[in-house]
């Protein structure tokens, strides 16, 4: 059986994002290789990575596209989960992330708000679902 093991997000700069996940998330930096073109954070059960641009073309023949605050997101999300949403979701923005959609609660009971990371990734913050 398989398992979930790494989400890897290409970026710009790699020692400056695994920082502001840092300060606007509380997660952990596993480790930054000494070139700062590949890190970890600890996140829960799935790692969260990221990797540099330069990296990426090494390991592609095809090209791929950028994450850019200036475009349109991409159409795939980070769901961040919060017991604390509105302080969680306020930190994030006060450390550099940009409010996508505000804060809402869903027919279901869960309260969600979507931000873009500096690199202009599409981040959920959320409550836990209630069943």
């Amino acid at each position: 059986m398989m398992k979930y093991g790494y989400t890897i997000l290409y970026v710009e700069n790699v020692k400056k994002t695994i920082s502001f996940y840092e300060k606007a998330f509380g997660f952990t930096p596993k480790f930054i290789t000494p070139e700062n073109d590949y890190g970890e954070l600890i996140s829960g059960e799935t790692t969260i990575a990221f990797a540099s641009y330069e990296l990426g073309k090494s390991n592609f023949k095809q090209e791929f596209k950028k994450s850019s605050s200036s475009d349109r997101p991409l159409g795939v999300e980070m769901a961040f989960v919060s017991e604390n949403i509105e302080a969680d979701f306020k930190k994030a923005i006060d450390m550099g992330a940009v409010e996508f959609e505000s804060l809402k609660e869903k027919p279901w009971g869960q309260k969600v708000g979507y931000i873009r990371d500096i690199n202009g990734f599409l981040i959920e913050i959320c409550t836990p679902i209630k069943l």
